[in-house]
């Protein structure tokens, strides 16, 4: 199952052949003060290096969102994904809640964006997949429905089963849907991660369809968060994940051993290459 994104002058392919392609969170304005502000001040040049930043640091992909108060997102996500386009060549995920956000990102974007998100709730059904099918996107599917997020595996996967159905019904290929199995703060709940990933590997294996999750809220409110999203990922990349949300400066080098371990790495050589480029930074 390969899911095949792009910008107008490059391609990234999603599958489980392939190594882990990495979504950058970082221009998603959730838990972020200044880009928070940029957003509400239409700081693009902010905009334009924090994406810059992102690639630089090997995302593959970016995530934008400009869900903040007081922003009208029909005018600022289409100005936010130009202006990522203007200095970047990496695919997006368009990020927004609001069909009409979306509708109107999606008429400037060139290439064949993921729209973030859809989820099982019937409305959320009927008004993001036409979008998705009449601009010829992929689409990140939450298993969630209008009664919030289930505590247990068995309802997660049910709305998975549910999203895919909806979407192949009105035309949309089972390879250009990507469920998010979502992952939960552990320091609330110790089992959340336990949900998370029999979620991942039951969807993998009655599905095939390629995975997300946001990996940093697993470790929200608890101290060194960086070493519990790297152990989460390791196990949830092991389990099916294929393009995680990331902060991808933190945890990329982390990832390229994932993809070495797991045989996505011939001879270690993309490994190598990020060292060697690491110690370059280091020694300038």
């Amino acid at each position: 199952m390969q899911t095949r994104v792009s910008s107008p002058t490059r391609e990234v392919i999603i599958g489980d052949d392939q190594p882990t392609v990495l979504i950058g969170e970082r221009l998603n304005p959730t838990g972020k003060k200044k880009l928070a502000e940029a957003l509400q001040n239409d700081d693009m040049e902010f905009i334009r290096k924090e994406a810059l930043s992102q690639v630089q640091a090997g995302a593959d992909i970016l995530d934008v969102n400009c869900g903040v108060p007081g922003v009208d997102e029909v005018a600022l996500l289409p100005r936010m994904v130009q202006a990522v386009t203007e200095v970047t060549d990496v695919p997006l995920c368009i990020d927004s809640s609001k069909p009409e956000a979306l509708e109107a990102a999606l008429d400037v974007y060139r290439g064949k964006p993921i729209v973030n998100s859809v989820n099982g709730g019937k409305s959320s059904l009927e008004k993001i997949l036409p979008l998705v099918k009449k601009y010829g996107a992929a689409v990140i599917g939450l298993t969630m429905d209008e009664k919030g997020i289930p505590n247990n595996s068995d309802k997660r996967i049910a709305i998975a089963h549910r999203i895919v159905e909806w979407a192949e019904t009105i035309g949309i290929s089972r390879s250009d849907v990507i469920i998010d199995c979502l992952s939960m703060p552990l320091g609330v709940d110790s089992k959340a991660g336990l949900v998370t990933i029999e979620t991942i590997r039951q969807v993998k294996a009655e599905l095939g369809v390629n995975l997300t999750v946001g990996a940093s809220n697993i470790s929200m409110g608890l101290p060194d968060r960086h070493i519990i999203n790297s152990a989460f990922l390791a196990v949830i990349i092991a389990s099916g994940i294929t393009c995680p949300i990331v902060d991808v400066a933190k945890v990329r080098p982390f990832i390229l051993a994932v993809d070495l371990a797991l045989g996505r790495d011939d001879h270690a050589m993309r490994y190598i290459r990020a060292y060697r480029q690491y110690q370059k930074q280091q020694k300038s």
